[in-house]
């Protein structure tokens, strides 16, 4: 039970779990303390020992495939990158700094380099280094010019 429980407080740190999916979790293995300690001190079959046991395993092997499936580091920095660089360009439209023309201009290159990154992330396939150097480049690139206007 400890386990699962540093399981999820480390799911909650690295961002891999969410404070909800963090939340249910507990309040699951909550529920799977509780049964297990009213089986405490008596004399039972084997079987109830096991059903807890088995409940417990289901729930690390849930934590497990639910980190598995959040963004990694790279992947959620390649994210939070792409959303500041998106809010870079909406203020620049709204403030005037950008010409309609550059806007749209900035617009579809950001916008290619989500569909290229989004492709390479499809069916939780992780990007090679060479593929990820590409977007860095893409968005540095991105980035210098935005901040050159």
């Amino acid at each position: 039970m400890v386990l699962i429980q540093e399981k999820i407080g480390d799911g909650l740190k690295t961002g891999s779990l969410t404070p909800d999916q963090s939340q249910m979790y507990l309040t699951t293995l909550k529920g799977i303390r509780t049964d297990a300690e009213a089986l405490r001190g008596k004399t039972l079959y084997e079987e109830k020992w096991k059903g807890v046991h088995g409940r417990l395993d289901a729930l690390g092997a849930e934590i497990d495939r639910e980190a598995a499936r959040a963004p990694k580091g790279d992947e959620q920095r390649t994210g939070d990158r792409m959303l500041g660089l998106q809010r870079k360009i909406d203020d620049g439209r709204a403030s005037g700094r950008l010409r309609p023309k550059e806007g749209k201009e900035f617009q579809a290159r950001l916008d290619s380099i989500r569909v290229d990154h989004s492709r390479m992330i499809e069916g939780g396939r992780y990007p090679t280094s060479e593929e990820r150097a590409e977007i860095v480049r893409r968005m540095d690139s991105l980035e210098r010019d935005l901040a050159a206007r």
